[in-house]
């Protein structure tokens, strides 16, 4: 996952699931495509960080198809421009996603609205966020407040301590008169794991008064009460969305610079078309390659033979010969995929 505010965001008004999704993208691009499209929003959008986490595809492949996916309307690269009330501004970058593939003029509407929205900053440093959690007072978590029907959060917490440890059965008189002591503890920045560990750690073998032993630890482990500064809540700096330019989706460069045509710059589209390969190209080098790193391997197996003098086991090898021969085949079938010539056997 990326910081809180970054990552994948869904751009809204999708249509709902179905089969043909993404038919009319190539089949590597739309596997990697139903792969984006199940990732929680929030989840790092790198080339880099998705390969690690995809079974068949490496970076180099997810490089390409994030460009094609780009082109096709599913991805879009945006700069916004903050400016918080505290007088700082800073430019970031969004990853955003459509199920739906959408058109350039629809992106370029979806950038013009998102100028002048309200990003306060919520969370410590660059992380925002238009939708803030509700924050909730220290010590309490969100749905615990008690009700008339319904005992409050510090009474669950003593009466859980028989499950937590067999010695300290409190009976329900005990929770009632110890369960004020336990609310201070919430509201002095305690967590409900804090007072469990003071009321079971360092027991005797039996107790035979738990009501008193747990009285005495809640008032002389009491933890000291919050300064003013701490406990009153400060209040998160406004942030709006002053400006909004589109970025190319490989290099990073927006239009400021360069000029961008359905998410990318002229440039790397160019890149990217120099050496256009035909499904046929793609399956002899598939071959090719698959021989050649066979062959690779049977004499380097051989040279190393020659020099040990004999055959050499692959636990005694840092890593096995046909596991290189894999990573070296892998490797080059994700650049032939894409364009790009192999790497030569290195021994």
């Amino acid at each position: 996952m990326a910081k809180t505010g970054y990552g994948k965001r869904s751009a809204g008004d999708e249509d709902p699931h179905a089969d043909p999704d993404f038919a009319h993208l190539h089949p590597r691009d739309a596997e990697i495509a139903v792969f984006i499209d199940h990732l929680d929003n929030g989840h790092a959008m790198g080339h880099k960080v998705l390969a690690a986490e995809h079974p068949r595809y490496g970076q180099q492949a997810f490089r390409t198809a994030l460009n094609h996916l780009t082109e096709a309307g599913h991805l879009r690269w945006i700069k916004e421009h903050i400016t918080v009330e505290d007088n700082s501004m800073r430019w970031v970058t969004r990853t955003y996603w459509s199920r739906t593939p959408r058109s350039p003029e629809w992106w370029a509407d979806f950038a013009r609205e998102r100028d002048g929205k309200d990003v306060t900053d919520y969370q410590p440093g660059l992380a925002r966020t238009e939708d803030p959690a509700p924050r909730s007072a220290p010590g309490v978590v969100p749905g615990d407040e008690p009700t008339p029907d319904e005992p409050g959060a510090a009474y669950r917490i003593l009466a859980g301590l028989r499950a937590a440890d067999p010695r300290m059965p409190l009976s329900e008189t005990d929770c009632r008169s110890l369960e004020h002591l336990a609310a201070e503890w919430l509201s002095r920045g305690a967590t409900p794991n804090d007072i469990t560990r003071a009321l079971t750690d360092g027991l005797p073998s039996t107790v035979s008064n738990p009501g008193g032993l747990a009285r005495n630890r809640l008032e002389a482990k009491m933890p000291p009460q919050k300064s003013d500064t701490s406990t009153a809540p400060a209040r998160p700096l406004r942030g709006r969305v002053t400006r909004v330019i589109m970025a190319c989706a490989s290099c990073d460069q927006d239009e400021r610079t360069v000029r961008i045509d359905r998410g990318i710059c002229e440039d790397c589209r160019k890149e990217c078309a120099e050496n256009p390969m035909t499904d046929e190209d793609i399956a002899k080098g598939f071959a090719e390659i698959a021989h050649l790193g066979v062959t690779s391997a049977r004499f380097l197996k051989q040279k190393l033979e020659r020099r040990t003098g004999g055959a050499v086991p692959d636990t005694f090898r840092s890593v096995p010969i046909e596991d290189r021969v894999f990573y070296h085949y892998r490797d080059n079938r994700d650049r032939i995929a894409n364009g790009l010539p192999p790497r030569r056997w290195n021994p």
